[in-house]
């Protein structure tokens, strides 16, 4: 078996994508913040102290997909397109979505899944100091449009993404 992101003497390096072909590709992942009652109540009721949550993390989220590259060493410089951060606040704490779309050498799902990362904190950030015990969770991959490997979806894919 060969690895991609090694090379001969298996040493880490950026896989080459000079010489594929731009397509159009998406991806989109979710995670969830949990955090107390009292939180819920205050987000529902825009009564955080440090001021509107929601929006303040899906700017985060955008940001966080177009700066991927910058984070993770691996990660090819792409164009980030598209990219849409949905935050829902259920019972729980804070569902996220966040959708990001290209047309590219290679694909965007860690851009998606940064997306939904930096979300999680910012909304962690700002309500930390209402509820220490606030936490990120679930970040996963559930679809991905496009590329070499054609589509993928987490509902479609078995256990574990199997």
């Amino acid at each position: 078996m060969s690895f991609t992101h090694l090379d001969r003497r298996g040493h880490a390096r950026m896989v080459d994508v000079t010489e594929k072909r731009p397509t159009v590709r998406s991806a989109t992942a979710t995670g969830t913040v949990r955090c107390s009652d009292d939180v819920v109540r205050a987000l529902r009721d825009d009564a955080v102290p440090k001021g509107d949550v929601l929006a303040v993390a899906r700017i985060a989220g955008i940001a966080g997909a177009k700066r991927t590259a910058e984070l993770l060493p691996l990660a090819h410089v792409i164009g980030v397109h598209g990219a849409v951060v949905d935050l829902t606040v259920g019972d729980h704490g804070v569902d996220i979505t966040a959708t990001v779309r290209t047309a590219d050498r290679t694909g965007v799902e860690m851009e998606a899944l940064t997306a939904v990362a930096v979300a999680g904190l910012a909304v962690v950030d700002m309500v930390k100091g209402l509820d220490k015990a606030v936490e990120l969770t679930d970040v996963r991959l559930v679809a991905k449009t496009g590329g070499k490997s054609g589509d993928w979806h987490r509902d479609a894919a078995g256990p574990a993404g199997t």
